[in-house]
């Protein structure tokens, strides 16, 4: 029997995710460290949408591994951001562990930037996030990103709830070859396919749902 392609893509996708441990921190020693993170991200982790500017991710509910890997990231260079490369390199190994984990216990907030968009743009972006486009090989969100667009370990972060503005820069950075600091460059080879219409529609309708 034939196996169809669908199932082969996704096949592949999975072998050649690396795997990355769980991270040992501890969260009230994150809460002192994370001070310096308060005033883009908040006291309660919640972010920024900044319509037309720098909007700043939730980190409330994210993944503790998946966040330490980014401020490593930063860190190191291997991601770039102006304002958030002194930061992670202002704290120890151990802070950055710290603030991850407190920031990962901390109750999910709801993401914005979506609740006004147009329903045709909300559709799309449903369409996209639920059922891809395997005519264009855009993959299901929830292929990697895991159920509902949870998040799936600390490869793959829970993008349900972020904000509208923020995955739309992330999806634009990887369409523009910004950033490549995800596994195997796997969302870098789903955003060169996707339109700026298509990432607006999935940035907006992602924002849209409750994140956990």
């Amino acid at each position: 029997m034939k196996t169809p392609r669908k199932t082969l893509l996704m096949m592949s996708l999975l072998l050649s995710m690396p795997l990355f441990a769980g991270i040992e921190g501890d969260a009230e020693r994150g809460r002192t460290a994370a001070a310096v993170c308060a005033a883009c991200h908040q006291a309660d982790g919640s972010g920024m949408h900044i319509p037309g500017g720098e909007s700043w991710p939730r980190l409330a509910a994210m993944d503790a591994g998946y966040m330490y890997r980014q401020l490593v990231d930063f860190r190191e260079g291997r991601r770039t951001n102006a304002s958030m490369m002194p930061f992670a390199a202002m704290l120890t190994d151990q802070q950055l562990k710290d603030v991850s984990v407190y920031y990962s216990q901390l109750p999910a907030t709801p993401g914005q930037g979506g609740k006004d968009a147009a329903a045709d743009l909300l559709k799309l972006g449903q369409r996209l996030v639920e059922q891809g486009d395997w005519e264009r090989y855009i993959v299901p969100c929830g292929s990697c990103h895991g159920p509902a667009s949870q998040g799936a370990g600390s490869n793959f972060p829970g993008i349900a709830g972020q904000h509208a503005g923020y995955i739309e820069r992330q999806l634009l950075d990887w369409k523009q070859g910004k950033r490549d600091n995800d596994p195997q460059h796997l969302m870098l080879a789903i955003a060169e396919r996707m339109t700026e219409q298509d990432i607006r529609a999935v940035a907006a309708w992602l924002s849209t749902l409750p994140a956990q």
